[in-house]
């Protein structure tokens, strides 16, 4: 899994504020990888692209196949299996931070941002390694940021041609 802050359980999480991290391994930080990409666009447009659930499929493949809207969720076909999506409501500030859901209910919360730089925008993905995750497989899930970052830059500085 990528970007997780430790797994938080149960139903009565209901908001993404209230998803504060579990320390259960009793160490306080975890190592952490900042990946970012440059983009041609307004802070504001990738913002909007990048928050908008429908669009995951299209940048985000280590995390989405194909997305629909179920009842006011966003369910995905990921390849971790059929998961919830959800999004905290500050998307128009740039603050994409986002839970992925997992049907045992394991909640992964990953931090994303849309940054000014210049004219343009710098996007900003939070990796944490959790205990348990060994090198190849945190340069795995890295990779796999660094692609869907990518991804990313493509869609929204093609989109705006």
């Amino acid at each position: 899994m990528r970007g997780h802050i430790g797994p938080v359980r149960g139903p009565g999480l209901r908001s993404l504020a209230a998803c504060a991290p579990v320390w259960s391994t009793g160490e306080m930080t975890y190592d952490v990888l900042h990946l970012s990409t440059s983009i041609d666009a307004s802070p504001a447009e990738v913002a909007a692209f990048a928050g908008d659930p429908a669009n995951l499929p299209t940048w985000a493949a280590g995390l989405s196949n194909g997305i629909r809207e179920v009842a006011g969720r966003w369910i995905t076909d990921s390849p971790m299996g059929e998961v919830e999506v959800r999004f905290g409501p500050h998307t128009d500030l740039g603050i994409l931070d986002h839970d992925v859901i997992f049907p045992d209910g394991t909640i992964v919360h990953n931090p994303l941002r849309v940054l000014a730089n210049g004219t343009g925008a710098e996007v900003v993905f939070t990796l944490y390694r959790l205990p348990g995750v060994d090198d190849a497989e945190f340069d795995r899930d890295a990779d796999m940021v660094r692609a869907d970052l990518a991804r990313l830059r493509t869609q929204v500085e093609t989109n705006r041609a």
